[in-house]
């Protein structure tokens, strides 16, 4: 099952990739009208995420019309900032009086997205490329997820990572048996002094994409989360910062069963040790491991050879890029495909004009809800199982 898998998908998501990336934001052939794309951000809370704002002033596929901001002196220097675009300070009248095709849905804080897409969506977008993550709940993104379909939305998710053209490759090493048999998927959230809780929702999405990527849905998640190095109680929820909304613990430690019955784990504690030396993830096989560093170029390096036998031979860690195995990056402009954000406003592009749903699309980012709040639930009931899909549809806290 685990390599037909990857064959079927990799090879489709390899062709799609290889052309967008080949083309690249600077060299791609513009549409006869450009597709106009409003900004909306809001300065003080989340202003305008990574780039997302400025990422369309690159892409001779896109213009920017207007751009939204509640904050006044926020949104003049982001007037003068994106070409000295028409301001308003309410997104809606700016979705209305506008008419853009692309709503780019800027702010960090993840209590603002579920309104600002739905405005967008009723006002006629085509397209959606917003922060990360997707929503706060399940019952905010079933109703994102819902629209977009009935509607016929194309929406797009800022993992940026997933959409790094050297990805399929990893999903071939894997599905053509050349590391062995992969046995479990080790992926970490920065642990900095946001490690637990807080690093699960605004970083932990990143590599639980990522490893989803790998091993296919999850099925079911048990966990244990500490607070202060006793376990978590009801007692430990706090209200966390970016619009998160309540949180728990400050040490998780979970494990997903998955459809391709590959284990994923995800870890993360407070103040760890270096800064994000664990951001990333890691896929280990009978013979070798694939090692992914997020936001990182070359994002990926791999080891062959039994992970379980470091000291048979000599080894060394190889880069993975587009080009290959061992081999140097072809594409001179990769930083700014994948950490620039041309590559997924490109696949969003694409995905506006064939119906085929980005390579993050809302699903995508429901699923990475579930998960959180499936390691919060799992908690709360002493360590016990949780199904997937996550059956509490307004989260993990709401009858606390």
């Amino acid at each position: 099952m685990f390599r037909r898998q990857f064959l079927t998908s990799s090879t489709a998501l390899l062709a799609s990739q290889f052309i967008s990336s080949q083309l690249g934001a600077e060299s791609a052939p513009s549409p006869k009208s450009k597709l106009r794309v409003g900004v909306i951000g809001h300065t003080g809370r989340g202003g305008y995420g990574h780039g997302l704002d400025t990422l369309w002033q690159q892409l001779p596929q896109t213009e920017i019309v207007s751009v939204a901001d509640a904050d006044p002196a926020g949104l003049l220097a982001a007037q003068k900032r994106l070409g000295g675009v028409p301001g308003f300070s309410e997104y809606a009248q700016m979705l209305k009086e506008s008419r853009p095709d692309i709503a780019a849905v800027c702010p960090r804080h993840i209590d603002q997205h579920h309104a600002m897409i739905l405005a967008a969506i009723h006002a006629g977008v085509r397209g959606i490329y917003v922060e990360k993550p997707l929503a706060r709940t399940p019952a905010e993104a079933d109703e994102i997820v819902g629209l977009c379909r009935e509607k016929k939305v194309a929406l797009a998710i800022a993992h940026r990572n997933r959409y790094h053209p050297a990805l399929p490759l990893a999903a071939e090493l894997l599905a053509t048996g050349e590391l062995g048999k992969p046995l479990e998927i080790r992926a970490r959230g920065k642990e900095d002094q946001r490690g637990g809780g807080l690093d699960l929702w605004v970083l932990g999405s990143h590599v639980l994409n990522l490893g989803v990527f790998f091993t296919g849905r999850p099925t079911g998640c048990s966990a244990s989360v500490f607070h202060e190095g006793r376990p978590a109680t009801k007692a430990d929820i706090k209200i966390a910062d970016e619009g998160i909304g309540p949180i728990l613990g400050d040490e998780i430690h979970a494990r997903f069963e998955t459809e391709s019955g590959i284990p994923l784990f995800f870890d993360s504690k407070k103040n760890a040790g270096e800064k994000a030396a664990g951001f990333g993830l890691q896929v280990i096989c009978t013979g070798g491991v694939i090692d992914l560093r997020m936001d990182s170029e070359p994002m990926i390096h791999v080891l062959k050879g039994s992970p379980f036998n470091p000291a048979g031979s000599v080894r060394a860690w190889a880069a993975l890029t587009s080009g290959g195995l061992g081999k140097p990056e072809p594409l001179s402009n990769i930083k700014a495909l994948v950490s620039g954000h041309h590559q997924p406003a490109l696949d969003l592009i694409a995905s506006m004009e064939t119906g085929k749903q980005p390579l993050c699309g809302p699903e995508d980012g429901r699923l990475l809800i579930e998960m959180t709040h499936a390691i919060f639930a799992s908690q709360l009931l002493s360590g016990a199982r949780v199904t997937l899909p996550f059956e509490q549809r307004q989260g993990a806290f709401v009858d606390l």
